[in-house]
């Protein structure tokens, strides 16, 4: 399994094997590309929020949408494996990806301090900045902007403070950061072990017992055993999507690929449960939003469960707005969700 579907484990890696160093990456061009056809496909730093940043980008026109891809964690880029599980997707849309600091190729680039924080104020002007230079590269006023998980938080706080900017926000697996919800996640996890006399299960999760909790293990603890039982009834995702690009799997970017998801976990828990995560409300952003918000649920996600995430939905106002819980769907990616990403998509039409 690869990392980045480890976003709760931060205290298990998977080591890759060692091969040669990463090759040396520049700044990615500025330059306007809009014709029809001309294919694109790039990766290397632009300079935003004040550092390099890793941004990667593929689409098999210049003409068509762009799709800015938030990823999820904190600290668990798609870069890595976005050439084939988005790969059907470049023919409609011009992918652009960016790994946020503290996270991947940009923390390789500009490795923080332990003390320094993440800021989720400063993560979300850094993705209004990845949009607006995406806009500009490709010669659109607008861009369609999609998250899941961590990044659903990140991506409605985007789409909240610069709404022009975006023909609409496609949530997945939407983290909503209420108390209630993490109880009902455990609830709904214990009763599952139970019911299958899950001995194991059981006595992990009666040992930490319900959240909120101190220790930055114990949601680790409990996304292992939400991952097997929503293993039983969703489908899985295929082997060939977690095929690394080259420049990925070298030994260096699996260290710092380790070390930025190390870090950036623990900025998100903290040391005694004081960390971003927290501090995430979205009901604090208050009901109106002025961009499109299209909201896709697991049927199956123990984590993000669909009950606080249509309570959500319900509360938010829109231009238009729409909810599609997905079968045989988890917390994960895997073929279902993506197809319904895809679809929703394509809804949104054109973005100029």
């Amino acid at each position: 399994m690869p990392r980045h579907l480890l976003a709760a484990l931060p205290f298990l890696f998977i080591q890759l094997p060692a091969q040669a160093q990463a090759p040396a990456f520049g700044l990615l061009p500025d330059s306007v590309c809009t014709t029809a056809n001309n294919a694109v496909d790039e990766k290397g730093f632009v300079r935003i929020g004040g550092m390099e940043q890793w941004v990667r980008i593929k689409g098999s026109s210049c003409a068509n949408p762009v799709l800015v891809l938030v990823h999820g964690g904190p600290g668990n880029p798609t870069t890595p494996w976005a050439d084939n599980v988005y790969k059907a997707w470049e023919k409609d849309f011009t992918i652009v990806q960016w790994d946020q600091r503290g996270a991947g190729m940009t923390y390789s680039r500009n490795p923080p301090a332990e003390d320094t924080p993440l800021v989720l104020e400063q993560l979300r002007d850094d993705g209004v900045e990845v949009a607006r230079y995406a806009a500009r590269r490709f010669g659109k006023r607008k861009v369609i902007l999609m998250g899941g998980s961590w990044s659903s938080v990140l991506g409605m706080h985007m789409a909240k403070s610069n709404p022009a900017m975006f023909c609409g926000y496609v949530s997945t697996a939407q983290v909503v950061g209420n108390a209630l919800s993490q109880r009902a996640s455990y609830d709904a996890t214990l009763a599952l072990a139970r019911a299958a006399g899950d001995v194991d299960s059981i006595g992990k999760l009666e040992g930490i017992g319900p959240p909120p909790w101190t220790n930055p293990r114990n949601p680790g603890i409990i996304r292992r055993i939400m991952r097997k039982y929503e293993a039983m009834s969703t489908a899985p995702a295929p082997k060939s999507w977690w095929t690394m690009s080259p420049e990925y799997a070298t030994a260096k970017y699996d260290a710092d690929y380790t070390a930025g998801e190390d870090y950036s976990w623990l900025q998100f828990v903290g040391l005694k449960g004081d960390g971003i995560a927290s501090k995430i409300d979205l009901y604090k952003l208050g009901p109106k939003f002025e961009v499109p918000i299209y909201m896709l649920q697991g049927e199956q996600d123990l984590l993000t469960m669909p009950a606080p995430s249509r309570r959500y939905f319900d509360f938010i106002q829109a231009p238009r707005k729409e909810y599609v819980l997905v079968p045989r769907a988890g917390h994960d990616p895997n073929p279902p969700m993506v197809d319904a990403q895809y679809a929703m998509l394509k809804k949104i039409g054109d973005c100029r």
